[in-house]
């Protein structure tokens, strides 16, 4: 019986392609955003980022963030990470990807982690500032990076009151009751110090995670007891009392900025 010949086409195995995990750094002005996470056809900084690794790589990926920052909320030290097939270096995937990204969005290093790294898992802290003006006329060349409070602000008593947030605190207070419905409330907080550079007066806050709003719903009544409108005692009873929705007013996103994410085992950059 005589065999039938198979065709070198038919018979050649084809291979997977080879995934590798790329984490970016990314840094951004998110005032034309409806925060990072793609929400349909609003745009977004996902949306943004998927787009520029479709045009660069050809392969339409996911990308998943360590922090997912809201409307008009800016970002130095975004991390990001996708898997591709693509073997390009790293210094391709900086510069091709900031060449097809808008001018607000830059891709600032390109890493390829170790086997154990996890982009959620691995964090140890987030570090968030807010940014105040305090001054009795806004600045142009600083618009859409601060809220700006016209009056007085003793930032001796705010960075007073920030201490009371320091520690394994249940911070319900300061978020709505629909956050507190479904997350946990208890985070860790290392640092928490206001202070004053001129006319800016910085709230810069280090912890293990953070809840939707919850340092803007925290530099709202910091803000009020720079003004004298409450006391250090109350901001106290606010931390203190952990009920949801109780801390106001909500301060606007525009003079937020995610700084840094820091992991237990630091990305190690491709050479």
């Amino acid at each position: 019986m005589t065999g039938t010949a198979i065709s070198p086409e038919l018979s050649h195995e084809v291979k997977p392609a080879v995934m590798t995990r790329i984490v970016l750094i990314v840094e951004y002005d998110g005032s034309g955003y409806h925060g990072f996470q793609a929400q349909g056809e609003l745009p977004t900084i996902q949306t943004e980022l998927e787009s520029a690794i479709r045009r660069l790589t050809g392969e339409s990926r996911r990308v998943v963030t360590a922090s997912r920052t809201d409307a008009g909320v800016h970002a130095r030290g975004q991390v990001v990470s996708f898997r591709t097939g693509s073997d390009l270096p790293a210094e391709t995937f900086i510069t091709g990807l900031n060449y097809y990204l808008p001018d607000d969005i830059a891709v600032k290093s390109a890493h390829k982690p170790g086997d154990g790294f996890h982009i959620w898992h691995g964090v140890k802290s987030r570090e968030y500032n807010y940014y105040i003006l305090n001054s009795r006329v806004r600045s142009p060349l600083r618009k859409g990076f601060y809220h700006r409070v016209a009056g007085n602000l003793d930032v001796e008593l705010m960075n007073q009151a920030a201490q009371a947030l320091i520690g394994e605190k249940d911070l319900a207070s300061f978020v709505s009751p629909e956050e507190a419905a479904l997350k946990n409330t208890v985070k860790r907080v290392d640092r928490a110090e206001v202070k004053r550079e001129g006319e800016l007066v910085i709230f810069n806050v280090l912890a293990n995670s953070f809840l939707m709003h919850q340092v803007r719903n925290t530099i709202g009544p910091l803000i009020s007891v720079g003004r004298g409108k409450i006391s250090l005692d109350r901001f106290r009873e606010l931390v203190e009392m952990k009920q949801p929705g109780l801390a106001w007013p909500t301060a606007p996103a525009s003079g937020l900025c995610l700084m840094s994410i820091n992991y237990n085992n630091p990305v190690e950059e491709v050479k």
